[in-house]
């Protein structure tokens, strides 16, 4: 969106109408006005209010941008009141990149969180993305974000912070007498339910143990279990992300920067500063990725094929899913007419108990192609441990290239990487 010099005088005259600190009004000017003109690129929007008052401002830099094209597939999004000066609050879109690093895909400044201003967000965000909704978005259980979500990002699928969730246990049963007995069933039907089934008998039983079938609460929590719950949405791609804790990092970030008597004209200022040293840090992991090899801890050509193919980061994820093969044991296999059904139980400890639990794999060799009931690949885009266990039975030494995901891959000449940097610092 451009805009010319008369516009954007006009829409300063409407802004100073606001009480907006001494040169907040003029910082915002000049501040997108110079990164438009350094970038075309640069994208801005002021949302005015009936009298000419600035209610919400979205910007994304031509970076941010075309970062989305790579890492706009998964997006947490959550708001922080940034400064108590205005009462306004922070709200960064937020993707994973190929370090694992969080990175911003676009920010805005609200004054009010209702549906409305959310619709008018999203559809601006969106608009900068060239109508690219993200195929999936993390949110908090705010009700009009999610009203907002359902208007204009209809195909998205949706799904609830689930820290936020589990964060709100203690202060909802810290009355019952068995309150740590809940937490902790709670806790294992989520992190250990294999099934949706499982899930649901399991929620269920625990409901008629201690008696809180008329629980409001856990009533809505179950009708949108779909939303929260890691067995009904592993069979999707998050990046490996359940939580909205990528956002609330970036605000953390940001702290750094500004302080709840920061105006809005040293926001504007700090924000080019923080960013810049996010972007530094992501040049040095690049670097690193290229100039450092982490060593292979085993003499299989799978493991070197993923030495050779993911950043730092993301192949130390692939060497502790092979590690972990070690707790793996293929119980059983049963030949079929186009591919083999593998069990393989694996032994993990869970407060100082030996558990185990049973995975089906099935593999088809002609193909090279498997898939695994923990859905580890299709969640976070690294192969389990139990499809490794059966890839080295089979004694494959590579695998095909679709389970080595291009948003992981080092050797990748992403466009957003060559984006001029106009951040003075």
């Amino acid at each position: 969106m451009t805009f010319n010099e008369k516009d954007c005088r006009n829409y300063i005259d409407k802004v100073r109408k606001l009480r907006l600190g001494e040169g907040d009004a003029a910082a915002i000017h000049a501040y997108f006005s110079k990164m438009q003109s350094f970038s075309p690129g640069f994208f801005f929007s002021f949302d005015l209010d009936d009298e000419g008052r600035l209610k919400n401002v979205f910007w994304a830099d031509n970076r941010c941008r075309q970062a989305y094209k790579e890492f706009g597939d998964v997006v947490t999004f959550d708001t922080t009141y940034l400064t108590n000066k205005y009462d306004m609050s922070f709200a960064p879109f937020v993707g994973v990149n190929h370090h694992g690093h969080s990175t911003l895909l676009g920010c805005g400044l609200l004054s009010n969180e209702d549906t409305e201003t959310f619709v008018w967000l999203f559809r601006i965000w969106l608009e900068c993305m060239e109508f690219e909704a993200p195929q999936g978005i993390i949110t908090d259980q705010d009700r009009a974000i999610q009203n907002a979500i359902e208007v204009v990002f209809p195909k998205s699928k949706h799904r609830w912070c689930l820290w936020h969730i589990l964060k709100k246990l203690p202060e909802k049963f810290g009355y019952h007498c068995q309150k740590a007995s809940i937490l902790s069933s709670v806790h294992k039907l989520v992190y250990e339910s294999q099934s949706a089934d499982e899930f649901e008998h399991g929620w269920f039983s625990m409901l008629d143990m201690y008696e809180l079938k008329n629980n409001d609460w856990l009533i809505g929590l179950f009708r949108e279990r779909s939303r929260w719950v890691p067995c009904f949405l592993k069979t999707s791609f998050w990046a490996g992300m359940s939580t909205t804790q990528r956002s609330e990092g970036m605000n953390a970030f940001f702290d750094g920067y500004v302080h709840s008597k920061t105006s809005l004209k040293q926001f504007v200022e700090q924000y080019e500063r923080a960013l810049r040293s996010k972007i530094e840090k992501e040049f040095q992991a690049d670097f690193k990725s290229f100039s450092q090899m982490v060593p292979c801890v085993t003499r299989f050509d799978l493991e070197r094929q993923f030495q050779s193919a993911f950043t730092i980061v993301k192949f130390k994820e692939f060497q502790q899913e092979l590690t972990g093969k070690m707790y793996c044991d293929i119980e059983s296999s049963d030949e079929g007419s186009f591919s083999t059904r593998y069990v393989v139980t694996e032994d993990f400890t869970v407060h100082e108990r030996v558990k185990e639990k049973k995975f089906e794999i099935i593999f088809e060799r002609d193909k090279c192609t498997f898939s695994c009931s923990c859905h580890l690949f299709e969640f976070r885009g690294i192969i389990c441990r139990h499809a490794i266990a059966v890839l080295i039975r089979n004694k494959l030494s590579a695998v095909p290239e679709l389970y080595i995901l291009r948003r992981w891959r080092k050797d990748v000449s992403r466009l957003y990487m060559r984006v001029k940097i106009n951040y003075n610092g």
